[in-house]
Order: structure tokens, then C-alpha cells, then sequence
């Protein structure tokens, strides 16, 4: 029996909201604030937009989520200020993998052989970041990115655990997550925001309403009729136009190595998604 194809507005939806997440990397990049600063501006303006407009039930929240949320989030914008864009970013996709080694432990879901080609080839391609010539402070950064993609991957898994459980609603301990982040950021970013420019406030009001709250609005949106499979390859926009935004915005650019290693780990996340569906659910809001 043949499946009709989702609407096209509903895939565009979902195109349109890669396009946002994609844009963050170039925007933490010119935040005219530290690693700390930027995600505890961008939490926090985040926080608010959900509060604002969609309106959870904070009820619902989990605190072991919201905490790996938070972890994932800071880590991720500290990677992104520290190191390349492209490192960062690829380095978070690296979580899927660690998704494939958790679940049979922690969800009791079935890893197959497949499952653990795909988890060596993104470790593979993970440890090429390291390789050749890395001064101290990218060398930090690719540490926190590859940090980044255990917490991503622990929210995934506990976001799974949580829906199990029939607490379907990912949105309370996302905002939960983005609060936490605010509040254990805000004591080392407070200095920069006491003199905080109109460029720095427009920087973290996009980064929180437009890269974050317009983009999760969007892809609830889309994925009402596109399926979980079909998303996770559309999201592959995100990774692969991130550096690109950064090096047509500040000129820089990844390491050869870098770009190997990416490719890598974004094949093995695409061979992952076309053979068996996304290994990470779609519905869960986005992290970058």
C-alpha cells in the first residue's frame, strides 16, 4: 500500500527550520559576548519565548532531562565560540551514536549490526578533530563539542524515557533545560550584560525567538505530516550549511581534517536514517 507524500508547505516547514538552526553558528560567532554569556543570553531569551507563546506545563518536566538539556546547550554554544563552527557542529552530531550504544542499556531497545558500523564510523570520524596541528583554546572547544554530543544524546534517550512513561510533551523540559542553563550561566555572564549593546541584544534576541523558538514552532509544524525518518535527512541542512554561514559571515574556516572528519560522521548519521529511520525522534525540539 502506497503512502501519500506529506504537503509540500509541511516539508518546507521543516526545510525552513533547518535553515534557522543553521544560522546559530555564525550568530555565537559575532555575539559580542563570552562562551558563558552567549548561552546564558540565548537561554534565557529562549525561556521566555516558550513561556510567552507556547505555554507549556511546566508541571510536566523532568529534572534529570532538563539538566543533560542544559548541559547539551552550554557545552554546544561554548564549543562554537571556542572552536570552529564546523567542529562544533559536527562534533554534535556524533550524539546519534552514542543514541544506537545507550538505548539497548537504558531504553531496551535492540542494537543491531548496522547500528554498530554506524557508531564506529562516527567515533572514526570524531577522533580525526584531533588530529594534525590544534592550538589550546580550539583544542578546549573540540572537548566541549564532543561533550556536547554525550548530552545530546543523553536528552534524546531521557526524552525517549519520558515519552515511554506516556509524558509525550518534550516542551516543559526543554524549557526547563534552557532555564537551568540560564541560571547556572547568568552569575559569569552578569558583567557583560551590565553594559550590553543594542548589536549584542538583537544578536541574543534572534538567536532565542528566531534560531530557537521560530524554528521549533516551524518543525512542530512540519512534522504533523512528514515523517521522523524524512526530518532527521531534512536536518542534515543544519550541519552542512552552518560553516558555511560562518565562513561567508567571519571568513573562517575548518581544518581539512575537520572537513574529513564531518563527512564521516555525517554519512554514517545519513546511512543510519536512509536504512533503518531516524535513530534519534524527530518530535524532540532542537538543540543548537
Amino acid at each position: 500500500m502506497e503512502t501519500s507524500a506529506p504537503p509540500r508547505n509541511a516539508v518546507l516547514a521543516v526545510v525552513c527550520a533547518a535553515l534557522l538552526w543553521s544560522s546559530g553558528g555564525l550568530f555565537i560567532k559575532i555575539a559580542p559576548f563570552g562562551p558563558l554569556g552567549v548561552a546564558c543570553g540565548r537561554a534565557l531569551v529562549t525561556t521566555l519565548f516558550y513561556l510567552l507563546v507556547l505555554r507549556p506545563n511546566l508541571r510536566g518536566a523532568r529534572i534529570s532531562t532538563g539538566l543533560v538539556y542544559a548541559a547539551m546547550i552550554v557545552t554546544f554554544v561554548s564549543a562554537t565560540k571556542l572552536t570552529t563552527a564546523a567542529n562544533a557542529i559536527f562534533l554534535q552530531y556524533t550524539g546519534p551514536a552514542y543514541v544506537l550504544a545507550l538505548s539497548p542499556f537504558l531504553l531496551r531497545e535492540p542494537f543491531e549490526r548496522l547500528d554498530g558500523y554506524c557508531v564506529a564510523l562516527s567515533l572514526g570520524g570524531m577522533a580525526l578533530f584531533f588530529v594534525g596541528r590544534v592550538e589550546p583554546g580550539q583544542f578546549w572547544g573540540n572537548v566541549l563539542g564532543a561533550l556536547s554530543g554525550i548530552a545530546y544524546a543523553l536528552t534524546i534517550v531521557l526524552l525517549r524515557r519520558d515519552a515511554k512513561e506516556g509524558a509525550r510533551d518534550a516542551m516543559p523540559s526543554t524549557v526547563l533545560g534552557n532555564l537551568i542553563a540560564a541560571v547556572i550561566t547568568l552569575p559569569f555572564a552578569a558583567s557583560g550584560f551590565a553594559s550590553i549593546t543594542v548589536q549584542g541584544a538583537l544578536v541574543l534576541l534572534y538567536l532565542g525567538v528566531v534560531q530557537m523558538g521560530i524554528a521549533y514552532l516551524l518543525l512542530a509544524k512540519g512534522l504533523r505530516f512528514v515523517p521522523a525518518a524524512e526530518a532527521s535527512l531534512i536536518s542534515m541542512l543544519e550541519p552542512t550549511l552552518n560553516p558555511v554561514w560562518v565562513y561567508l559571515g567571519t571568513g573562517e574556516r575548518p581544518g581539512p581534517w575537520s572537513v574529513v572528519g564531518g563527512v564521516i560522521v555525517l554519512a554514517a548519521v545519513t546511512v543510519r536514517a536512509l536504512a533503518k529511520g531516524s535513530p534519534a525522534p524527530a518530535t524532540a525540539s532542537r538543540p543548537r
